[in-house]
């Protein structure tokens, strides 16, 4: 399965955005998928529901982190290609989309604020687009690893 398929397949499931995305590249990554929905939880909604960077963003970082980052603290020419890669990633997510912020992203979709995640039915996920984002994030990612 492809990872766009997969990260879209994951959301259904009930992963967040950023779980889905992260979890979707268990192959590249070689992380487990319960690892790496852990490292993930936290990053949905746009940063645990506050609306702020999405989380297929953060997750599709955080892939591009474990396969193209740098661990070196004194690597200035790593850390300065690997910031040069993210940002790439970043342009290209927002000018498919339009923005890199979730609430941004749900622009029109009336949501309930709070820490609460609301219920995953088939109503929440025809009035969202996080489907289709996760999908996008994961393409986007493919394309840069090639």
């Amino acid at each position: 399965m492809k990872h766009d398929e997969k990260a879209k397949e994951l959301f259904r499931e009930g992963y967040n955005c950023s779980q889905a995305v992260l979890c979707a590249f268990d192959d590249v990554t070689g992380l487990d998928v319960k690892t790496a929905a852990k490292i993930s939880s936290s990053f949905g909604g746009g940063m645990g529901r506050m609306r702020e960077v999405c989380g297929c963003v953060s997750g599709a970082l955080m892939v591009l982190g474990l396969v193209k980052g740098y661990d070196d603290p004194k690597a200035s020419t790593e850390k300065n290609e690997h910031y040069r890669l993210i940002q790439d990633f970043a342009s290209r997510f927002r000018e498919e989309n339009g923005s890199i912020i979730c609430r941004e992203l749900l622009e029109g979709v009336t949501v309930t604020p709070g820490p609460d995640a609301e219920e995953r039915t088939e109503k929440y996920y025809k009035k969202r687009p996080c489907p289709e984002l996760v999908a996008c994030a994961a393409r986007i990612i493919d394309e840069m690893l090639g």
